[in-house]
């Protein structure tokens, strides 16, 4: 990891011609607010580090995304920020769309400098421990597959209620019946082996 990152000159080249003007700008503004700042990339976004997460950025397809990881912590008196718990997401100021989206630099590079002193200072953020999901229903359909094959059955039946809710979810998301069809098939292959809705990534 080091203060630029060929990385993150390749997620901007890649990225939606909108989007490469505002990412070369936050870039621009996080680098010139401290030379202590490194850049690295996780969970496929840039993020600039320094004692820890400072802040991070990302492109989408009509929009980008900048927040603040521990953005609660830190002192708004000009309401800049969007919600209490914005490090939790890429965005601390809502859908970016253009560099006008984007709070001034100088309010930008207060925030920096702050979130730079929190890292130094060693504070931790407090995490709210989250309410339990209410458990899903299995659709009758999904229900009737698993019955018919009995090492998805059995399978289906040991996983986690997460493991499980990943899978249900996933079919309610289904835009069309076609799709649901497929996914509901997919899982079953998926399952009938063991595999969580994303083995692919674990």
């Amino acid at each position: 990891m080091g203060q630029y990152d060929q990385r993150v000159d390749a997620y901007i080249a890649r990225s939606a011609a909108f989007a490469k003007p505002i990412l070369t700008h936050i870039r621009e503004v996080v680098h010139q607010a401290s030379p202590l700042i490194n850049e690295t990339i996780k969970w496929g976004m840039p993020f600039f580090d320094y004692k820890g997460p400072v802040c991070m950025m990302a492109a989408f397809k009509q929009h980008c995304g900048f927040g603040f990881w521990k953005a609660s912590r830190l002192n708004d008196p000009q309401g800049l920020l969007q919600g209490s718990d914005a490090e939790a997401a890429a965005g601390s100021f809502g859908r970016i769309a253009s560099i006008a989206d984007l709070p001034g630099e100088d309010a930008l590079t207060g925030l920096i400098l702050q979130m730079i002193a929190l890292n130094e200072s060693g504070v931790k953020e407090i995490k709210k421990p989250s309410a339990p999901k209410p458990e899903l229903a299995m659709p009758d359909d999904f229900g009737k597959l698993l019955k018919g094959n009995s090492a998805a059955k059995e399978h289906f039946e040991k996983f986690s209620p997460s493991n499980k809710r990943d899978y249900l979810e996933w079919f309610e998301e289904a835009k069309t019946d076609a799709t649901r069809e497929k996914r509901m098939q997919q899982a079953i292959e998926q399952i009938t082996e063991g595999k969580s809705r994303n083995w692919k990534y674990k």
